[in-house]
């Protein structure tokens, strides 16, 4: 299940689509790709490819709902996206992330940005679903990015489920749904100022100040949505781009 697609002088190219995977493809106000699955979610077993290459190219990417993952008893579903940018601009808005009870996913993410190149990335950890409470049993998340062919930030964690709802209930907080921002633009320090002031204090440099990355936590879905639509606004103003209607409503 994989699919593969560049965007040359904003010109797009299909390289490779295996079911079950599908993909939308709009291009009316920006180049902007919805990606969705006609199966259930990700099962044992699963290996998921995105593949997406920018070159002299924008593109918005989204999901087209939730990403949800099933139980299993011994192997992983793996959920692979790797993305190269060159003199490019790449915004990818994931919908939320459903673990289910007893489930175990191997994320990998790989993102590779030239100096001329900007890029917003954000993914939502949810709880599971409505009557679970962290019971998935493994989370592995391995992600890189790098700027200027140098690994920038490297993400590398397995969670699981018991010890961060551990972890909740002993800290007593009633936040269980994450939010984790990425950006690389090209006047971070403004930026980032420009976060503080709009309220959005967790955020900060990575090591050589090339990235700025931020966390948001709730108990309400709908204010993590509107958070991240905000943050994302506030990068298209940056970049004097109009707000994108992504048609989710």
């Amino acid at each position: 299940m994989s699919i593969s697609f560049d965007l040359k002088n904003n010109i797009f190219s299909l390289n490779k689509l295996n079911l079950p995977t599908r993909y939308y493809y709009f291009n009316e106000e920006e180049n902007y790709v919805k990606l969705l699955s006609i199966g259930e979610g990700i099962f044992p077993k699963d290996r998921l490819k995105t593949n997406i290459s920018l070159v002299n190219s924008t593109c918005i990417v989204t999901t087209e709902s939730a990403t949800k993952v099933y139980p299993s008893k011994k192997e992983f579903g793996i959920n692979y996206i790797n993305i190269n940018l060159k003199n490019s601009n790449f915004e990818f808005l994931n919908d939320e992330l459903i673990l289910y009870k007893n489930s175990k996913l191997l994320q990998i993410l790989r993102i590779k940005a030239d100096e001329n190149s900007t890029f917003f990335y954000s993914d939502i950890l949810t709880q599971g679903r409505s009557y679970e409470h962290f019971d998935f049993d493994s989370m592995l998340v391995r992600n890189k990015f790098y700027c200027k062919e140098k690994l920038e930030y490297f993400e590398n964690f397995n969670v699981q489920g018991s010890d961060l709802k551990n972890y909740i209930q002993r800290h007593k907080n009633k936040n269980y749904i994450y939010l984790k921002i990425y950006i690389k633009i090209k006047q971070n320090g403004h930026f980032l100022n420009t976060l503080h002031k709009s309220g959005f204090d967790s955020f900060c440099y990575t090591k050589s100040k090339e990235m700025i990355i931020g966390s948001i936590s709730s108990d309400n879905m709908i204010i993590v949505k509107k958070k991240q639509k905000e943050l994302w606004s506030l990068y298209r103003k940056e970049l004097e781009k109009r707000e994108f209607n992504l048609g989710k409503q």
